[in-house]
């Protein structure tokens, strides 16, 4: 059994890796705006770059997920972070649309095997009663690096460029590698891993793939990072060719939901631990519902005050449904089959991720620059996230469970 003070140390590892890999994703939301006008870039060309990077983390969360079940979570954060930490230093040198397309991409498969191999560290050394809160705590990172990107990357980039930027945030990836090589250690999961037969990882995997919990699961993922990431991704373009935002503005202004997006990451941890099973699913699609409505209301605000004062609301019930996804599969699969139980159902929300950026290029270039269908699509996503979580059968989770825990034995 893991210490107290080791899982703690090893969670705020975790927790800076997961930092700085979210800081890449949305300096680059930023960097965007002067990306095109060095590269001459249309909208659907720019679409496309911020989708380039989800395509390969899509690609890599199975496999990722596979191989840190097969040969260990701790080689495959470390591989991950080394990989992601050198195409992100090269993300700097990029000099046509092309190569921008392909180092994003391949830095996309860097970061995938980060989220697998991590989550399976955490159903490794926390308790389930303890797991929620656990993977708010990494996943808070995201929300604390929202809190403050666009005010540092505003000043990033004013300061250093974004060529130069994108170096330096390459060359603290390296350092953090080198903390996780020196630092993390799980003779348990080696100890496991060790013992555990290809034929009985295959048997896992065809299990998974057999569980209707895992699907509905994927769906919701899928459904919900769509509404996340068209947002995070499109916000400060919307903000500045149609609200009419200035960056600095808009840098102090995307704080206000940000906040919210870290309180509601905190506070859902703690009331997911609580809650009995079940009952989660129904307070996700309720925040689904919320979400959705307020989706209308953004778009249709009479003014920027409104605009983000629904944005900060829609944020803090979104992170609800964020928790509680990974939640459901670290509570309700096995350690030994965590990685790839998340590597199925996050494949949905980075799908999500690299689909709803392109998607809203082109939906904004058909309609001559308006954003209003691109939200009404966003709404549909929050409308399939409640049938989804709604269809969750944890009795077939309880299955899986059981014979996979037979198939280790």
């Amino acid at each position: 059994m893991v210490s107290a003070r080791t899982r703690n140390w090893i969670l705020a590892l975790l927790f800076l890796g997961w930092a700085l890999g979210n800081l890449d994703r949305y300096v680059m939301n930023y960097a965007v705006l002067t990306i095109t006008e060095d590269l001459s870039l249309s909208a659907s060309s720019t679409g496309l770059l911020l989708s380039s990077f989800f395509a390969g983390y899509a690609l890599m969360q199975m496999p990722g997920g596979w191989l840190a079940d097969r040969f260990g979570a701790r080689k495959v954060l470390i591989a991950s972070v080394v990989m992601w930490s050198i195409f992100t230093g090269l993300t700097g040198a990029a000099w046509s649309m092309a190569s921008m397309i392909l180092i994003r991409f391949l830095f996309g498969i860097g970061e995938g095997g980060f989220q697998p191999a991590s989550s399976k560290i955490i159903a490794t050394i926390f308790p389930v009663k303890e797991r929620s809160r656990a993977m708010s705590v990494m996943l808070s990172s995201s929300a604390i690096v929202g809190l403050f990107s666009p005010i540092l990357s505003v000043w990033m980039i004013q300061t250093m460029g974004w060529r130069t930027m994108f170096v330096v945030i390459g060359a603290i990836g390296a350092i953090i590698a080198f903390l996780y090589f020196r630092y993390i250690k799980l003779p348990q999961e080696e100890s496991v891993t060790n013992t555990t037969g290809s034929d009985q990882q295959k048997s896992s995997l065809a299990l998974l793939l057999k569980t209707p919990l895992l699907w509905s699961l994927l769906i919701a993922y899928f459904s919900i990072y769509a509404v996340n990431w068209g947002l995070a991704t499109w916000m400060p373009t919307y903000l500045s060719k149609v609200r009419g935002l200035d960056m600095i503005s808009l840098g102090w202004l995307q704080t206000i939901p940000g906040f919210a997006t870290l309180v509601g990451i905190y506070v859902s941890g703690y009331v997911l631990d609580k809650l009995p099973k079940g009952r989660e699913k129904i307070i996700g699609s309720l925040s689904c519902v919320v979400v959705a409505v307020l989706l209308y209301f953004m778009f249709t605000a009479s003014s920027v005050t409104m605009f983000i004062t629904y944005q900060a609301i829609v944020s803090l019930f979104l992170s609800f449904v964020i928790i509680l996804l990974p939640s459901v599969v670290l509570k309700n699969l096995p350690a030994a089959v965590a990685g790839t139980g998340m590597g199925i159902v996050n494949t949905g929300g980075q799908l999500a991720g690299f689909i709803t950026p392109m998607a809203i290029g082109f939906i904004v270039e058909a309609f001559n620059g308006s954003f209003d269908a691109a939200f009404w699509m966003l709404i549909g996503f929050a409308v399939i996230c409640i049938g989804a979580l709604l269809s969750l059968n944890y009795e077939k989770g309880e299955l899986l469970k059981q014979n996979a825990d037979s198939a280790s034995a």
